[in-house]
Order: structure tokens, then C-alpha cells, then sequence
């Protein structure tokens, strides 16, 4: 049973849940569409399969009978999965508490070879010394980079730079579905020419704003950011984009696959993540059906990552 509040008032309820790892991004997804911002996923680097996940719920507007309703909620999407949800644990929080202790759950993530996932209070350590900085605030949307999904399209965008000389410049981004715009920052500090990036949620287009601006001027200028799908996409670009990022649900990718064409051109590549690996031969036959040829090209836990280019160009 969920304690009743004490009666002295209380700010916050604080919650906290272990994650099933193919559950991490549906229930990010869920708590955000509740209006719940405040998250943070906790995890080892030793041990990055164990995670757990920490809320921060106002008191006032969280009452013991829709904690049970968020909870039976929250029950329901492992159902799918075949996985049953952890218990949920709940502590009062006293209001000048809450955002210290939110902000400890956060540190500098190193990702792959060359990147830092460093939140915008902090310093770079010296350890992380030869790593590129990428500045975010994890309070304003999903996509901090502790997400398999977010991890695999990073590791994947060092890769391409890597790949080519001068890294990414020149190259003409699009980041559909952009969440924090961790994405599509990345690419920016890989030496992209200019992103392009839009999501549905007004808070993700705030946050992908604001963090591009705590990534500094020459960032902030050639980031363009819009509310919407891929219209709003399309619009914001000057011509089709060289690469294309896309880290939501195999089942939304389904959706927008047959609209690829008008913000990817022909010659151009895609990433896209959010699909478990079982999701990916359905995935890839969509794909065929309209001129592309997708590949598994990485996964990570239960999860893939494909890489896409037009059919015709793939030897």
C-alpha cells in the first residue's frame, strides 16, 4: 500500500523503480505524457544493464488513489513485453530537498570513444580531459544518453564520422522525433554543416532549443528547430538531408518510413533507432516496400540499431 502523507505538507513524493531494460524508454515516454519532467535514470557503468529509474512528483497534485491508478498504468506496458513491472517505492521529500538531490543523480556520461554527456552544471572532469563536451539539461526532455536507443545512434554517428575525413562536414542533418536533440547536437559537434531537428512535444522543441544553446553560438546557429512530424521537417530544410536520425518506437518509424523521401535524399543515410532487435526484419521488409534497404548494423541489450540507405545505391 502507498503511505498516507504525513500531516505536516509535504513537496514532493519521490519515486523510484527498477527497469526492466526493454521497458526504459516506454516508460520514460509514459511518465513524460503525464507531465512528469523531473526523471532520472540511475546507472553503473560496471553494471549497465541494472537501471533504475527516480521521479519527483508534486505532492499536492500526486494524492494516494492516483499514485495506485499511475501505478496499475505503468503495470500495463510491460504487457506487451511479457514483463512484469518491478514495485514501485515511494518517500516523501521535503521541498528545498528535491532539486539537490535530483541533480546528484546525474554525472559525466562518456559515450563511445570521444563524446561526454555532461550536464549543464557541471565541469568536465580532467579523466574525460580528451572527450568532446555535449551540454544538456536532463530536467527538460527525454534523450539525457543513458538510453540503450540514444547510446547505439551515438556510438553509430562516431562511427560515420570517423569513417570520413573531416568528420561530418558538410553534411546536412535531420533529427525527427529529436527529444532533448541529443542527437542532432551530436552531429553539430561532429562537424555537421547544419541540423535540422523537430518533435511533437512543445517541451522537446523548448529543450532541444536550450540545449543548443548551452552547446554555445556556433552550435546554436546552425541548429534549426520546429514543433511537428515531417512536415515541419521538410520545411525547416533547404534541400533533402545527407544523414537522417530517428531514435522513436519501430512502430511510429513504420508510420513515416513512405515520407523518408521528401527530407532524405537519395544518396543520403539514415540511423534509426528505438526498435528491439526482433522488431528489425519487420522493420527492414517496410522499408524495402519503399526504396530503402535497411541493415542491423548495431544492438545494444534488447535493442537495435539500423542503418538505411536507398536500395539502389547498396552494392
Amino acid at each position: 500500500m502507498i503511505p498516507d502523507p504525513p500531516a505536516a505538507a509535504a513537496a514532493w513524493w519521490r519515486l523510484e523503480l527498477a527497469i526492466p531494460p526493454e521497458l526504459e524508454e516506454s516508460l520514460l515516454w509514459k511518465l513524460e505524457s503525464l507531465g512528469i519532467q523531473r526523471l532520472a535514470v540511475r546507472h553503473r557503468p560496471q553494471a549497465p544493464g541494472e537501471r533504475e529509474l527516480v521521479g519527483w512528483l508534486p505532492e499536492l497534485d500526486w494524492p494516494p488513489e492516483r499514485r495506485e491508478a499511475l501505478a496499475v498504468e505503468l503495470a500495463a506496458l510491460g504487457e506487451p513485453f511479457g514483463c512484469a513491472l518491478p514495485p514501485l517505492h515511494w518517500q516523501r521529500q521535503e521541498e528545498e530537498d528535491w532539486n539537490a538531490s535530483w541533480k546528484r543523480h546525474w554525472r559525466p556520461d562518456p559515450v563511445g570513444e570521444r563524446l561526454l554527456i555532461l550536464p549543464a552544471w557541471l565541469e568536465p572532469p580532467a579523466e574525460h580531459a580528451g572527450r568532446r563536451p555535449l551540454r544538456l539539461d536532463p530536467d527538460s526532455a527525454f534523450g539525457s544518453g543513458s538510453h540503450p536507443t540514444t547510446r547505439l545512434c551515438l556510438e553509430a554517428l562516431e562511427g560515420l564520422a570517423a569513417a570520413r575525413e573531416g568528420g561530418l562536414a558538410g553534411l546536412h542533418v535531420a533529427d525527427l522525433g529529436c527529444g532533448s536533440g541529443i542527437l542532432a547536437l551530436a552531429a553539430l559537434e561532429f562537424g555537421a554543416a547544419a541540423a535540422a531537428a523537430v518533435d511533437c512535444d512543445p517541451v522537446a522543441v523548448r529543450a532541444t532549443r536550450a540545449n543548443g544553446a548551452l552547446n554555445g553560438p556556433a552550435v546554436a546557429a546552425r541548429l534549426r528547430v520546429a514543433e511537428g512530424s515531417v512536415p515541419a521537417l521538410a520545411a525547416l530544410q533547404d534541400a533533402p538531408a545527407d544523414l537522417l536520425l530517428c531514435n522513436i518506437l519501430a512502430s511510429v518509424i513504420e508510420v513515416l518510413v513512405p515520407e523518408f523521401q521528401t527530407v532524405l535524399a537519395a544518396a543520403g543515410e539514415a540511423l534509426l533507432s528505438g526498435l528491439l532487435v526482433r522488431q528489425a526484419p519487420r522493420l527492414e521488409r517496410v522499408l524495402a516496400e519503399h526504396g530503402w534497404r535497411g541493415e542491423l548494423a548495431a544492438s545494444q541489450e534488447n535493442w537495435g540499431l539500423m542503418h538505411v540507405r536507398r536500395a539502389a545505391t547498396v552494392a
